[in-house]
């Protein structure tokens, strides 16, 4: 007799995470989605990430050592200076170098999960990442797809 596989169902979820700021900074969002997947009991699938702005970022970045966070801020203000001669000036002279530093981040991440786990390497960890001077309020939109318990 030959047995059959079960096939599990494909579910999906979806979230949107709300992360108060305070100015440029790296903010590490692992725990807090790593909670979500927990509470939707997610197990095997895809989780896709997107910031809903457009002068911040996501990143997947080193979590042991807070020295990456600050070099890697003083990197992107190298790479899109605010003293710049920009077009784009009506928010402010922090507004296009942060549209320029979002462009050359990234906006959404896509991270397989497995048992119920991100597969995160050992030392990375999500970031949101602000790219302007004042607080802000930033929405990041999660997305499961895949099997869930329950």
């Amino acid at each position: 007799m030959t047995s059959i596989p079960v096939q599990k169902q494909i579910s999906q979820a979806f979230e949107s995470l709300s992360v108060e700021t305070e100015g440029p900074d790296l903010l590490d969002q692992t725990a807090a989605v790593g909670t979500w997947l927990a509470l939707i009991g997610a197990t095997d699938g895809l989780l896709t990430l997107m910031v809903r702005h457009t002068s911040a970022s996501l990143l997947i970045q080193e979590n042991a050592d807070p020295d990456v966070q600050v070099d890697m801020l003083d990197a992107l203000d190298r790479l899109a200076p605010r003293n710049q001669p920009y077009a784009h000036e009506v928010e402010g002279p922090d507004d296009m170098p942060a549209h320029i530093k979002s462009a050359l981040t990234q906006t959404s991440l896509s991270i397989p999960v497995k048992d119920g786990r991100m597969l995160l390497g050992t030392w990375q960890g999500i970031y949101l990442v602000e790219h302007r001077d004042r607080p802000h309020h930033r929405e990041i939109a999660l997305h499961f797809i895949g099997t869930m318990t329950g």
